[in-house]
């Protein structure tokens, strides 16, 4: 049985339907071309979707979407996240021009910009440029060496940590800002706190650990035998035949991964560190809107387009199913305010089984991402979440210090003070 008030829409939903526009648009102007093979990348199986093309966003989509974009939004400012594939294959001048569009579109508005990218590619001029334009910068990386070198291979299977270092090293000496972004996968299980450490390391302050858990299909030949050496297929976990890939992380293994973190962070670095788990928990204790869709009520607010004008939901459910439109046949706004995309966003609230609407850590959970919600509860329904038992360790860990730091900020004091208090548990 799912959520009981499935169709219905709460005042909250209502208010930020017919409230002014506001939403994010992850850039995807390589779509997949990427010059890694991760072995766990979801979207590099996407080029099917285009024929296998190498999808390169022409100038004069790249115009129409910032136009659109810019457009579309009721807010004052306005952030372009620049994702991939890899983004940076296209090289400096596509992003010259891109600010060259944002300048004469902007219409009085304040305009970011992030981009996310493995660093392989980065050299001395794309960091003067990011410097230079404000460039948020997040680096793919998983953490010392091994770990990250595990899965994240190049097109020849080779090793990328040095040049992804190298690429990491150039950013800091032309003082871009930067975060990282790590992969939570089957080598990452007991070493959480080896990876913190790691990624303090090398400057990061702001980190997002993102577990994989993945499902697969491998080719077969003209004979029907399954190639289980050659690359398999990301699939959709519903589809016949998916199992789940090799390198996906345990529940239980994720779940002592941010413990064993959040134990160091909460007696040493609150306040000069920062965890996308963590900040995003703390912000549903105190009823605020997370900043992460992950752990939101709902979906719907970070939607992709690619690069030929295509728009989808979310950057996970790149199906054709789920297509949305094409900017060239219908506005942004028509497409964020359309009846799929609503339903798409309740969808993550709607589709909850009854266990997870019984669980004390729904108001903090709220069933994670629906692209993990592919497990069955004990009496059958469909829409758990394959990492439940994992974040229910952490919740049930963490919550004693969570509820210490919403009393502090509650005093409008900083949740820094909790450090002190936290050491002598």
């Amino acid at each position: 049985m799912g959520h009981p008030l499935k169709d219905t829409i709460s005042f909250e939903d209502a208010g930020r339907i017919t409230g002014p526009v506001a939403f994010n648009l992850m850039m995807k102007p390589a779509g997949s071309l990427c010059n890694l093979d991760c072995h766990y990348c979801y979207y590099l199986d996407k080029a099917e979707i285009y024929g296998g093309r190498e999808p390169k966003m022409s100038p004069e989509m790249l115009e129409t979407v910032i136009r659109e974009y810019i457009k579309a939004n009721d807010v004052p400012e306005v952030t372009f996240n620049w994702h991939g594939g890899e983004p940076l294959v296209l090289g400096l001048d596509f992003y010259r021009k891109a600010i060259e569009l944002e300048k004469k579109y902007a219409d009085g508005k304040v305009i970011h910009n992030t981009l996310q990218t493995n660093g392989t590619l980065i050299n001395y001029e794309y960091a003067d440029f990011f410097r230079e334009n404000n460039f948020l910068i997040g680096i793919s990386i998983d953490g010392p060496q091994d770990i990250h070198d595990k899965f994240r291979k190049d097109k020849g299977g080779f090793p990328t940590f040095e040049r992804v270092m190298k690429g990491l090293q150039i950013l800091r000496r032309c003082g871009v800002e930067f975060n990282t972004m790590s992969t939570v996968n089957k080598a990452s299980e007991g070493r959480g706190l080896e990876t913190y450490q790691f990624l303090k390391y090398i400057g990061s302050r702001y980190m997002q650990f993102m577990p994989v858990v993945e499902h697969v299909k491998y080719p077969v030949d003209a004979s029907g035998k399954v190639l289980k050496k050659a690359r398999p297929y990301i699939v959709d976990p519903a589809e016949d035949g998916a199992e789940l890939a090799r390198w996906s992380v345990s529940s239980l293994g994720f779940g002592k991964f941010m413990c064993d973190i959040f134990d160091w962070w909460v007696r040493n670095d609150v306040g000069s560190y920062f965890v996308n788990l963590f900040d995003c928990t703390l912000a549903n204790y105190c009823g605020v809107m997370p900043g992460s869709c992950v752990y939101a009520k709902v979906c719907g607010g970070n939607s992709i387009i690619e690069h030929n004008g295509d728009v989808y939901p979310c950057d996970h459910f790149v199906y054709t199913k789920y297509k949305l439109g094409n900017i060239q046949d219908k506005s942004l706004r028509e497409m964020m305010q359309s009846s799929e995309q609503v339903k798409f966003g309740l969808d993550k609230r709607s589709s909850l089984p009854s266990k997870c609407l019984r669980c004390k850590w729904e108001f903090v959970c709220h069933g994670e991402c629906p692209k993990h919600r592919f497990n069955r509860t004990e009496n059958g329904d469909t829409g758990l979440n394959a990492l439940c038992s994992g974040y229910q360790k952490f919740y049930e860990h963490s919550a004693p210090y969570m509820e210490k730091m919403k009393e502090l900020l509650e005093k409008q004091a900083p949740p820094s003070l909790i450090i002190p208090w936290a050491r002598m548990r």
